[in-house]
């Protein structure tokens, strides 16, 4: 089975797309490949923030004056 690619790896490609979106003579056919990849890029990007914003902890101090963590309050 493939991995995934890296958050990463969906950012370069998207800025790929982008940059192919730009030119002023790309064929429809292909504007719409690159568009749809872009699309699929940018759900990743979502899914991956998404995931790493619940992850996301906030650091506090507790009576005793100790750091602990908990959940992100949003």
């Amino acid at each position: 089975m493939a991995k995934a690619p890296s958050f990463e790896d969906a950012i370069k490609t998207l800025e790929s797309c982008v940059e192919q979106l730009e030119q002023d003579d790309l064929p429809i056919d292909e504007a719409l490949k690159h568009f749809e990849t872009g699309v699929k890029n940018v759900q990743k990007c979502q899914k991956a923030l998404e995931g790493a914003r619940l992850k996301i902890e906030k650091l506090t101090r507790d009576q005793e004056q100790q750091l602990t963590t908990e959940p992100l309050d949003l």
